[in-house]
């Protein structure tokens, strides 16, 4: 089967576009549905899914950019055109890098987005969403958050959604003395329950798994207890704070348990959200959104803009090798078919002269490792000069290789493209190569 090599189409529904409605109307099942329903997709070859509080985005490698677009509106078919952003090859690897690093998290640097990234990648790769392009771009955008985080202080002060909620129910009313109810034991949930820990006497811990609860209760520094979702409605009126960080598809509260809790602040933080939108309705509730938070971590913000600004310039030296990367493997095609065409000369002329003479066996050994010798020499410098062509975007050269080698490009059979142009889309191909594909060839890349 040939390698496959299509280009990357991504879309990005995140907080900086998009309300809380809208990102809960572009989430999926889960991002292992999402990626089997990518690949579903007449001309996709590769997919992944990305969902967190904050951002659903999809990215596939298909036939064509038109292709993919039409594949991930499985993201965007119910949203305004404003509320996403459709991302063309180079854009979506770019951005790849930048979610790592936490250059577009609502808490600049955020840490759990990076542990996110990997876990949305080994479901894709699980099944089968990950193929040679995308397994480029995604270790490299891992590779980008480590650096990151362990080469620059983007990650000092408040470092995740769940203390930067912590921090701004803390500064609208004091803790002191109160309890909070922290729902799901994920790992939000467990951030979320070490933050509380700093500031209330007592944390109850919900989650529909309740051995989980209790080993997170055990963990955190102060008094705190575990109880089943279905306790959910005592909890609330025991706790003053609420917040809740499920991965449910469904809502987890109804918004009658919120009626007779008295003074509760509530923060959701959940994908979709766990607390219906008429919880707010309550006089006595006070309902904290992501933009609320975003407010918030203005300050971190602002504290880590150095750092951002370093992790920026890391981006753009690691997006341009990745490109550089990129680029290589397309020469490597060329310099795989140099050595087929070299291959095939020497099996000739070595069946030839072993035939026109008497050789034992050591002879013959000693024949056939001069003539791998001689097409590894000759070979050689037209290798080095093709990645470093490929690298400069000189495909001229690249051109003139395949003309030499490739027995089929630019011969008198044109009636199809060589194996190294018909995986390109035809406004993929430079000018310079262009000008010597026929217009035959064209056409029919076009109708592909």
């Amino acid at each position: 089967m040939r390698e496959q090599h299509g280009v990357i189409v991504g879309v990005s529904v995140s907080h900086e576009h998009a309300t809380v409605d809208q990102l809960e109307a572009a989430a999926t099942d889960s991002q292992r549905f999402a990626v089997e329903t990518l690949l579903s997709r007449p001309g996709v070859e590769e997919a992944l899914a990305l969902q967190t509080c904050n951002r659903t985005e999809g990215y596939v490698v298909a036939a064509s950019h038109e292709v993919g677009v039409s594949a991930l509106e499985l993201f965007t078919q119910d949203l305004d055109d404003d509320a996403a952003v459709v991302m063309d090859h180079e854009e979506s690897l770019r951005h790849l890098l930048r979610v790592a690093a936490g250059l577009e998290s609502i808490v600049l640097g955020e840490d759990q987005i990076l542990g996110q990234l990997r876990t949305a990648y080994e479901q894709a790769r699980g099944v089968g969403g990950i193929g040679p392009v995308l397994e480029d771009g995604i270790t490299k955008a891992i590779h980008v958050g480590e650096r990151a985080r362990s080469e620059t202080r983007i990650n000092e002060g408040v470092v995740s959604l769940a203390s930067a909620a912590v921090r701004l129910v803390g500064s609208d009313r004091d803790l002191d003395g109160e309890s909070a109810l922290v729902v799901g034991a994920g790992e939000m949930g467990r951030l979320a329950a070490v933050a509380l820990a700093e500031r209330v006497d007592r944390v109850i811990v919900a989650n529909r798994t309740v051995p989980h609860a209790e080993h997170l209760a055990d963990a955190i520094d102060t008094e705190a207890s575990a109880v089943a979702l279905d306790a959910l409605d005592a909890a609330v009126e025991e706790a003053t704070v609420v917040v809740s960080a499920t991965g449910s598809n469904d809502k987890v509260f109804e918004a009658a348990a919120f009626e007779d809790a008295g003074e509760t602040a509530v923060v959701d933080i959940a994908q979709p959200r766990d607390v219906p939108a008429e919880a707010a309705d309550f006089e006595s509730v006070t309902v904290y959104d992501l933009d609320a938070l975003e407010s918030v971590t203005e300050e971190t913000r602002t504290q880590r803009r150095e750092a951002a600004e370093a992790v920026e310039r890391l981006v753009d030296e690691e997006f341009e090798h990745l490109l550089t990367q990129y680029k290589r493997k397309r020469a490597d095609r060329v310099i795989s078919t140099m050595y087929e065409s070299a291959e095939q000369v020497k099996a000739a002329e070595l069946n030839t002269a072993l035939s026109a003479a008497e050789f034992d066996e050591d002879q013959r050994e000693v024949v056939e490792s001069m003539a791998d010798a001689i097409v590894s020499q000759l070979l050689a410098a037209p290798t080095r000069s093709l990645r470093d062509a490929a690298e400069e975007d000189d495909w001229s050269t690249i051109h003139t290789a395949l003309e030499l080698f490739d027995p089929d490009f630019g011969g008198d059979d044109q009636s199809s493209p060589p194996e190294f142009v018909e995986e390109m889309h035809p406004e993929d191909i430079p000018d310079g190569m262009r000008d010597e594909i026929p217009n035959a060839v064209l056409d029919e890349l076009a109708d592909d």
